[in-house]
């Protein structure tokens, strides 16, 4: 048997929402990362706002604010939060578009969720507005990059 400890289980195992009514408030940011793959020619075009849908970035980018603020509507255990700042930014490479989503509060719970939520979502509108171009674009390498605040601290993965 596991000896991990989910918090989101009761002693039953059953599903449940943590309890943080206990906890003080304090501020607490999180930073997520992405990537979507896709043919150069597409990069260049989103570069070059040659895209017919529009502004795939500046598009791409108010997707991923508003997610991050809805977050709890679409993760069943996530508590609603009081979403502070929000900041996505993005990298053009040649073959990739790096999408990056920091997420900020003053609440009793951290906002990990809120980050990698507004950061898919950001990817996500990105392949929406890009897809009748190339279809074989790839979302991946979705990471929380850091984390702090809260009871656990900071947390920052390695590159």
């Amino acid at each position: 048997m596991s000896e991990l400890n989910f918090s989101h289980l009761d002693p039953a195992g059953r599903a449940r929402m943590v309890d943080v009514t206990p906890k003080e408030p304090t501020h607490r940011r999180a930073v997520a990362r992405c990537k979507v793959f896709m043919k150069p020619e597409t990069t260049a075009a989103i570069a070059n706002r040659e895209v017919k849908k529009g502004d795939v970035l500046a598009v791409a980018r108010v997707a991923g604010i508003q997610a991050s603020k809805r977050t709890a509507e679409m993760i069943p255990l996530c508590h609603p939060l009081l979403v502070g700042a929000v900041y996505i930014n993005f990298e053009i490479g040649d073959d990739h578009i790096a999408v990056e989503a920091q997420v900020d509060t003053i609440d009793r719970t951290g906002v990990e969720m809120e980050a990698l939520h507004a950061c898919s979502v950001a990817a996500l509108t990105i392949y929406d507005m890009c897809k009748s171009a190339d279809r074989a674009m790839v979302i991946g390498e979705l990471t929380l990059w850091e984390k702090s605040g809260g009871r656990q601290g900071t947390y920052r993965r390695e590159a």
